[in-house]
């Protein structure tokens, strides 16, 4: 909202607070946006502390995130300007606290939100899964909020910073009538690459491919990374800059065989990536629903999908090793063991009960 001279010192202060709370400031009839935020999710141990931190430019050793962790970053715009700032949420665990995706996704943070998916390029076989889980879990809770802003009353904050959450695509976007663009802006992180480059190359094909068509599908950009290389981790430093602090985001682009893949948004297409890569079947065989199914099935049938069987196993999270305490474990054990035993004692005393009372009766 533009100040003019006849606004009153109450609709001044009114439009500050507007502002502050929205994470955008208007200077001259321009709106400048001084708060972003930025969720990161993906693969267990996939590598999405260690890419933050070297993002943010933090010298430290990453540790396992706990469930879900908070910290932001900061960058002068000028001199005496105020800093933007960006909030960082970052989700561990992998798919198994998926739930908690509703704490960092609010009606006052998604005007301004991005999301990066971290999927760790070294576990194939769960690569699918955590990216389906966590993306539509995402997307339904997007939703959710814009179907209960447009049943608010008009000019609530709540409405007015939800807005209409479908991302309006140019006009001359690739494949623009085919593609389902995610809720808000999406990228891609293939993590490890180190490690994925030992893969043979048909497998990195069918990985690459697959990804190439996941990130065009939902209109979002795709970069394979590795902590180990200064090159690549300065080109995830800029997609990263591009939605922490709206930066430019390079116009490098690379989709060669044998190379990392670096694609920004709108630059690839269907006909670039082709058919699915699969030879020793027939794709009409599959019974596909949709092109994305069509996808997952060549996927799956190349690395069958482990994420339910590790799903299983992480139902109990005081079971997961990534959260293990010595000491605390230890103490755990032994509650653990005098519960059993005080549970044995007193079935045994139920089991004497009874049959008393039956003897007797008899």
């Amino acid at each position: 909202m533009a100040k003019t001279n006849s606004d009153t010192l109450w609709e001044l202060a009114a439009s500050e607070v507007l502002s502050r709370e929205s994470g955008a400031l208007e200077e001259d009839g321009v709106e400048w946006v001084c708060e972003r935020s930025v969720f990161l999710m993906g693969s267990k141990a996939g590598g999405k502390t260690s890419i933050l931190l070297r993002c943010l430019d933090r010298d430290e050793p990453p540790k396992p995130t706990l469930a879900l962790e908070y910290t932001f970053g900061r960058r002068a715009r000028g001199h005496n300007t105020p800093k933007d700032v960006a909030h960082l949420w970052e989700l561990g665990g992998g798919t198994s606290l998926s739930d908690l995706i509703q704490i960092p996704i609010t009606p006052a943070t998604v005007r301004f939100l991005s999301v990066i998916l971290v999927l760790d390029l070294s576990k194939p076989n769960t690569l699918w899964g955590t990216m389906e889980k966590l993306l539509h879990a995402a997307q339904a809770h997007l939703e959710k909020m814009s179907s209960q802003a447009q049943k608010s009353k008009p000019g609530t904050k709540y409405q007015s910073h939800v807005r209409s959450l479908a991302r309006v695509l140019p006009k001359d976007y690739p494949d623009r009538e085919l593609i389902s663009p995610f809720p808000v802006p999406l990228l891609i992180i293939g993590s490890k690459y180190d490690l994925f480059q030992e893969f043979h190359s048909d497998k990195k094909k069918v990985i690459s491919k697959t990804l190439r068509f996941v990130a065009h599908y939902y209109a979002a950009s795709l970069i394979f990374t590795s902590i180990k290389s200064e090159s690549l981790m300065s080109k995830t430093k800029n997609f990263f800059s591009h939605l922490a602090f709206g930066l430019e985001r390079g116009k490098t682009m690379s989709c060669e065989p044998g190379k990392p893949v670096i694609i920004p948004a709108g630059s690839d297409s269907f006909s670039q990536i082709g058919s699915p890569p699969l030879t020793d079947v027939d794709i009409t065989s599959l019974h596909a629903k949709n092109p994305k199914d069509l996808w997952k099935k060549v996927f799956e049938r190349v690395f069958p999908n482990e994420s339910a069987s590790e799903q299983r196993a992480l139902k109990d999270p005081a079971k997961d090793l990534q959260y293990s305490e010595l000491q605390i474990d230890a103490m755990r054990a032994q509650k653990d063991q005098v519960m059993s035993s005080a549970c044995f004692t007193v079935m045994q005393q139920l089991l004497i009960t009874s049959f008393r009372q039956n003897y007797i009766e008899a």
